[in-house]
């Protein structure tokens, strides 16, 4: 978007062609800021009770304000044998309830399912939603929080003794960044050049 700023000659009351003294633009636009839902690679860590998902899909963790999702697969076993997040909210079955593991060596299968000691204890809860974007606002820097029931009906692979790590491609974000700054410094050169042309419109209206 850009206003012109034109005067009008002296000689001419309502001239037909203004002259034109400068263009003026409204500066730059933002946008919020966007998630990447996109697989990150995987980790491996060795430890029973951490899991990543590969694929789409997420984990269904309770907090106090309600269900939300996550794919942070950094569980724990609490004092009272229930399944939790780091932050230590109950991890949730496919049936909305809290998952509690009994004493024993943990064994988590693809499709989520947990046994101990060989014995059959539940099953993760996963949702996937069609469209993330759309329908997922992030609720805390792991969490998500949906407006809706899930969307979608395919569901990743659950693989037991790994982690999720970033997505982020490190040389291409600092890529980024610097396209950023650049972006920053000409919009300063921006506002400054809008300055001038703010005088020269005024001193040259007030010579009419």
């Amino acid at each position: 978007m850009k206003t012109t700023v034109s005067t009008r000659p002296g000689d001419e009351v309502w001239p037909s062609a203004p002259r034109l003294v400068g263009e003026l633009g409204l500066g730059v636009e933002t946008i919020p800021p966007e998630t990447d839902y996109a697989d990150g690679a995987l980790r491996q860590t060795g430890q029973l009770l951490d899991v990543a998902l590969h694929g789409p899909g997420f984990f269904r963790v309770q907090t106090p304000a309600g269900e939300r999702y996550t794919r942070d697969g950094r569980f724990l076993k609490d004092a009272d044998g229930n399944l939790v997040t780091v932050d230590g909210y109950a991890v949730l079955n496919e049936a909305g309830a809290p998952i509690t593991l009994p004493d024993g060596p943990v064994a988590i299968g693809g499709d989520g399912a947990i046994t101990v000691d060989g014995q059959a204890v539940g099953q993760l809860g996963i949702a996937s939603f069609a469209d993330p974007e759309a329908e997922l606002t992030r609720d805390q820097p792991n969490l998500f929080a949906a407006a809706g029931q899930p969307t979608g009906v395919e569901r990743g692979t659950v693989v037991q003794g790994f982690l999720e790590t970033a997505n982020v491609n490190p040389a291409q974000l600092m890529t980024q960044m610097v396209a950023v700054n650049r972006a920053y410094e000409a919009a300063q050169m921006l506002v400054q050049v809008q300055d001038q042309l703010l005088g020269r419109a005024i001193a040259t209206l007030g010579q009419l």
